[in-house]
């Protein structure tokens, strides 16, 4: 039948395209543990500051806004360099596109959401700790 011969044109194309959606979700998933452990150790080499802050009356927000400005400009610097990597290489990936035009700009804006979305999450968690932070007991470490 006509659809027997269409799946089977198509199979490769959708059997590419679920493969692409998994290496993607992979990769999203590899930069958050990435950025979750970047944020995670500037925290740790930061408890020292973070407890003399906490010790001379810094609320937890603004502890928790300075941990996640942290994150956000590791996040922008990628998000900057990311978008110019993929308008750079829009040649290279017109082929493999169907309905969509290289330069589009609401998949680049649906991606960008996405990965901040992804970045706040993965920093939201050292922030947190940092928050938590015993003034007493950072100031005696070392």
């Amino acid at each position: 039948s006509l659809e027997a011969l269409v799946d089977g044109q198509t199979q490769p194309y959708e059997v590419t395209a679920v493969l692409v959606g998994l290496f993607g979700a992979l990769a999203l998933l590899l930069a958050a543990v990435g950025l979750y452990g970047v944020v995670s150790f500037l925290v740790s080499q930061r408890t020292r500051e973070i407890g003399i802050r906490m010790a001379l009356g810094a609320d937890a927000g603004r502890v928790a806004g300075s941990v996640l400005r942290s994150g956000g400009r590791l996040v922008a610097i990628g998000m900057v360099l990311g978008l110019a990597g993929s308008i750079a290489l829009r040649g290279f990936t017109e082929g493999m596109l169907y309905g969509v035009e290289p330069g589009d700009p609401l998949p680049l804006v649906g991606a960008t959401v996405v990965l901040i979305a992804v970045a706040g999450l993965a920093s939201l968690v050292p922030a947190r700790r940092a928050t938590r932070v015993d003034p007493l007991v950072a100031m005696r470490a070392d």
